[in-house]
């Protein structure tokens, strides 16, 4: 249970003074929910009202705060605004503001009295002036001014003003709150206490507080990091605590299988078999995360571990997060196990009656005759009359689209049964260790020999019509093309080449032959035109980014991604890894949206350059931040609030063997130190891990 004295923080940000249901909901989609978003909320610039110089020395653009006497009001009309002009010994101003209604500017700066006022200076011809300033107070309220006051990001709808107000009162409900840090670490670099470090950080007094250097901001961050450490080292604890079994294949059917596979394993795939066979043979519980490019070969890998599995007697079994793409794995698998005369078999939400029935006995039969040892389905898997005779080896594909509830539920249904999670997004080493420290790795680095490189170009949009007669012509040449648009629909706020609109304006160029695909279909209907493109009549399929894992279309040989310069660099790598897939060359044409800014114009040069996934997912860090690599929908990674990955990356590894220490001086956490710690992780919201120490 958390502990109460967090409780203040837990609340809803509509507890806040000032704050309704409206203001609560654009909080909400500015920072989050609860009051605590709003301490992870930090400023990222500040505004300076320190100048205060005379009227006939102001600079255009600068923000001042002025003492004025008031001299005249001249009301508006038409489009004329209204304007109050004041002065001091040196010369005039004059505010001006738009959609004045009733007495109020007269009763806020009466005739001949002196007034405080701060806002940004624009000169109109000579005459300086200031439009809506930002404050006007009396003289002796000056104090109510705050010289130096932090900017927040924010949302359409949102003042900064609210912003600041919202965050300030948050602030006032942070309580005091026990130590967790070593005070040697603390000492060392000069970090402060956590009350007084939450403070700091939301009142920068210069733009070098921004800075991620900060004390303040690092110790913020590193209490992110080490609750992240702490949480993954506890769940990796827990697995260790809990009974294995040793499966050790005698490689029979694997050879078997490996004979008429027609090409020769890579050496990362022999590799990554070796550590999965060590596992896999020893006591503990296997969690392993095999990560490959796409293309690299991980089905083959995963097959021939489930193999292992059924030489040692037990079952295997693979999930994966969409329909089609289990069809394809099991028609995969399939033909490549048929040598070594294993059966596989297929599960899915559509299956039904006998059909079903038959699937399910030959899960749970005890016999060899009739029983199925490894089977390929989606989440249906985890429906609880899929009973197994003897899981032994789980294989998640995309694992990223699991929660790790389900990823756990399809695991008990074994005994003991060993966890082999599959992922096609490379995920830089930092975040890997951040979000994944519970994990071992597996890489596939190489491609399988054979596998022909994608020619990249990048193309303005103005040569748009350019592209649609090139891709004309390689429809008529009898070749497949993905149309990647980035919306689904126009919107007001964003330039982008919508969906539905070019699926319009593209299929009359091969009628009857043009397929569209979003993310708002209904799944069957979805794949329905899916499958139309792998295996029918469809040959040109314009697409959100719905395509970015999944299908295989060794025919699929041109891939047009529109404004290419708002999509993140893993994640167009990830769909130019669409084409490419069979024996003929392939071609990716990046169109963008001129002038390109200098990081969208470095993201499309590295695709130019390279093909490898790992190199691009480090690029995209360095050139994105961890906030929104983290952030992506496909990432499957938690977001990091505080920490940026980028400056505070030699963190992790002091965090990673602090929480190794702690665990091993204090593994219930039942110090003063560890009790402190358990209020850590829960701040940061790892309650999951809370619950393992509990479990013992």
């Amino acid at each position: 249970m958390r502990p109460a004295l967090l409780d203040r923080l837990f609340a809803p940000v509509s507890v806040l003074p000032g704050i309704g249901p409206q203001l609560a909901r654009l909080l909400e989609r500015a920072a989050g929910p609860l009051v605590l978003d709003l301490l992870w909320h930090l400023p990222v610039g500040i505004v300076d009202r320190r100048a205060s110089p005379a009227l006939n020395a102001l600079e255009n653009g600068s923000i001042v705060t002025l003492k004025l006497r008031v001299d005249k009001h001249e009301a508006g009309f038409g489009r004329r605004p209204y304007r109050v002009i004041c002065s001091d010994t040196t010369g005039f101003i004059t505010l001006v503001y738009f959609n004045v209604k009733g007495d109020y500017l007269q009763r806020q700066l009466p005739v001949g009295v002196e007034r405080i006022v701060s806002g940004r200076v624009e000169l109109y011809g000579r005459i300086p002036q200031i439009a809506h300033p930002d404050f006007v107070v009396p003289v002796e309220e000056a104090d109510r001014l705050k010289p130096i006051e932090p900017v927040y990001p924010l949302t359409a709808g949102l003042s900064p003003r609210i912003v600041q107000r919202a965050a300030a009162a948050a602030l006032d409900r942070a309580p005091e709150l026990p130590e967790w840090l070593d005070p040697t670490l603390r000492d060392r670099r000069h970090w402060p206490a956590w009350p007084a470090a939450i403070e700091a950080v939301h009142n920068p007094q210069s733009e070098a507080d921004l800075a991620p250097a900060l004390p303040a901001r690092e110790r913020l961050a590193y209490d992110e990091i080490l609750a992240s450490q702490l949480a993954v080292a506890l769940v990796r604890a827990r697995r260790r605590r809990r009974p294995g079994r040793a499966l050790a294949g005698t490689g029979e059917l694997q050879a078997k299988a490996e004979t008429s596979f027609g090409f020769a394993l890579t050496g990362s795939q022999r590799m990554a078999l070796a550590e999965i066979a060590g596992d896999m043979a020893g006591p503990q519980q296997m969690m392993r995360l095999l990560q490959g490019d796409v293309g690299s070969g991980k089905t083959v890998v995963a097959l021939l571990a489930m193999l292992a599995a059924v030489e040692s007697g037990a079952q295997a079994a693979l999930m994966v997060p969409t329909e089609i793409l289990a069809r394809q794995h099991h028609a995969t698998l399939q033909r490549l196990a048929a040598p070594a005369g294993v059966e596989i078999g297929f599960l899915s939400g559509r299956e039904k009656g006998r059909a079903r029935d038959t699937i399910l006995a030959g899960l749970a039969s005890e016999g060899l005759i009739g029983g199925i040892p490894i089977v390929v389905g989606t989440h249906a898997l985890l429906q609880p009359d899929v009973q197994f005779r003897d899981l032994g080896l789980v294989v998640i594909d995309e694992q990223h689209r699991f929660g790790v509830e389900q990823r756990l539920a399809l695991t008990e249904k074994g005994k003991g049964a060993d966890t082999l999670l599959m992922s096609a997004t490379p995920i830089p080493r930092t975040l890997m260790m951040t979000a994944y420290g519970d994990l071992d790795v597996s890489r596939l680095t190489e491609k399988p020999p054979g596998r022909r490189p994608v020619d990249t170009r990048t193309l303005p949009a103005s040569r748009y019509e350019e592209v649609v007669g090139g891709v004309t012509r390689a429809l008529e040449r009898g070749a497949k093309v993905y149309w990647i648009c980035p919306m689904v629909e126009e919107s007001e706020t964003a330039d982008l080449a919508a969906a539905e609109e070019r699926y319009r304006a593209l299929a009359p160029i091969a009628p009857g032959k043009v397929g569209l695909a979003h993310g708002r279909m209904k799944s069957a209907e979805k794949d329905r035109v899916m499958a139309a493109f792998a295996e029918g009549g469809t040959d040109l399929l314009v697409a959100t980014t719905v395509v970015e894992v999944g299908v295989d279309v060794p025919a699929a040989t041109v891939m047009v991604v529109e404004h290419a310069e708002r999509f993140g660099l893993a994640q167009l790598h990830q769909l130019r890894g669409r084409i490419g897939r069979g024996d003929q060359p392939s071609t990716c044409l990046l169109l963008y949206q001129a002038p390109l800014g200098e990081i969208a114009r470095q993201r499309l040069a590295i695709l130019r350059e390279t093909e490898d996934g790992f190199r691009i997912a480090e690029e995209d860090l360095r050139l994105r931040g961890a906030g929104e690599v983290l952030g992506t929908r496909q990432s499957g990674l938690p977001s990091l609030r505080l920490a940026d990955l980028a400056s505070h990356e030699p963190l992790i590894a002091v965090a990673h063997d602090d929480a190794r220490l702690i665990l091993e001086r204090d593994p219930t956490l039942s110090t003063p130190r560890g009790e402190a710690l358990r209020v850590l992780l829960y701040l940061f919201q790892r309650d999951e891990a809370v619950q393992f120490l509990r479990a013992g």
